[in-house]
């Protein structure tokens, strides 16, 4: 496994080791991708020892340009049409039905496929040189933290990593610094009657309906599309969902318990107020306020890299401001969530 800057010279040679059937770890305006070719069962097969993910959990699979839609995808509708020219490239994966030359193993066995056009100029170089599309979930082990740099993604497979092992994974990552975004792709599928919201991510559920003139419904049923697991995102630290005028209440009990906590997603304001009351520091104590935020776009991009820096400092807990779930702050909250859940 090697980091190379991802120039002209290090795109064509990772493309060819995905044209090889091989593993590259690669950018997109969202996360870090692992990337197989779509096409190829054994490197799709290697994806999933890699993650130690669930082989019937479907892969996104990343196309360079909206034209080929029609030829990788089935019984495209007029509204997956209307999306992608609204939002390719761009944080949209649409659910569709599979194409014949998509393998089944990047489809977890179904007969819909998430398709998507990444916005990032590193990614669609890496797709025109290979010339096939990609399958690429996040370059993590399954249900962890979702990488934003490079270096997070030569972590999570390291040798002693947890869960890691050394002997899979990335031959290249491709470094091309961090993601411009920072949370996943919202996913919509338009196989059935009604258009569903099955992750909310970069693209928001009101621009989408905007676009489509309709509602989203909301998604029922099993698990279909990455990151529908109640439990997913979650670093090693156990982590609470507070509100803004919980937080000193909830640090208080942790500290008189003896638990060192941090405080992530509080506004400059709330992190001054934490400070000043002096129930949280500037420094590692028993509590501190992470780099505080104050937009929902600063917040996604950091949310990943914050949480892997929970775990770095050796916490006890997270405790973690929601924004309000609109916009991308639905995004947010839902990554929040998944992440607080019970772990399997």
């Amino acid at each position: 496994m090697i980091i190379l800057v991802a120039d002209a010279a290090a795109v064509n040679r990772a493309s060819a080791v995905l044209r090889a059937g091989r593993l590259v770890a690669f950018p997109t305006e969202t996360v870090y991708g692992l990337g197989a070719d779509a096409t190829d069962p054994a490197a799709l097969a290697a994806i999933f020892a890699a993650k130690g993910r669930p082989v019937n959990h479907p892969l996104i699979v990343h196309l360079s340009d909206a034209s080929e839609l029609d030829r990788w995808g089935r019984d495209i509708p007029p509204s997956a049409h209307l999306l992608a020219e609204a939002f390719w490239p761009g944080p949209l994966t649409l659910v569709l039905g599979r194409g014949e030359n998509i393998s089944l193993a990047a489809t977890g066995g179904r007969a819909s496929v998430g398709l998507r056009v990444p916005d990032h100029p590193v990614a669609l170089a890496l797709l025109r040189a290979t010339g096939r599309p990609v399958a690429a979930p996040s370059a993590n082990r399954f249900g962890r933290v979702s990488p934003t740099t490079a270096a997070h993604v030569a972590a999570e497979f390291a040798a002693g990593a947890v869960g890691g092992h050394g002997a899979i994974g990335p031959e290249i990552i491709l470094d091309g610094g961090s993601c411009r975004v920072g949370v996943e792709s919202t996913i919509v599928e338009l196989t059935g009657s009604e258009p569903t919201l099955l992750r909310p991510g970069g693209v928001s559920a009101q621009a989408i309906e905007a676009v489509l003139g309709r509602a989203l419904h909301p998604a029922s049923g099993p698990s279909r599309a990455s990151g529908m697991l109640a439990s997913h995102y979650a670093p090693q630290t156990a982590l609470e969902v507070v509100g803004a005028s919980e937080v000193l209440a909830a640090v208080a009990a942790h500290q008189a318990g003896g638990r060192r906590v941090v405080v992530l997603g509080a506004s400059s304001d709330l992190a001054a107020s934490l400070v000043s009351s002096g129930i949280v520091s500037s420094g590692i104590v028993a509590a501190m306020v992470l780099e505080p935020v104050d937009s929902t776009e600063q917040y996604a991009r950091v949310l990943y890299r914050r949480l892997r820096e929970a775990d770095e400092l050796g916490v006890d807990c997270i405790l973690a401001v929601a924004p309000a779930a609109a916009g991308l702050g639905q995004a947010i909250a839902d990554r929040l969530a998944k992440a607080a859940a019970p772990r399997p």
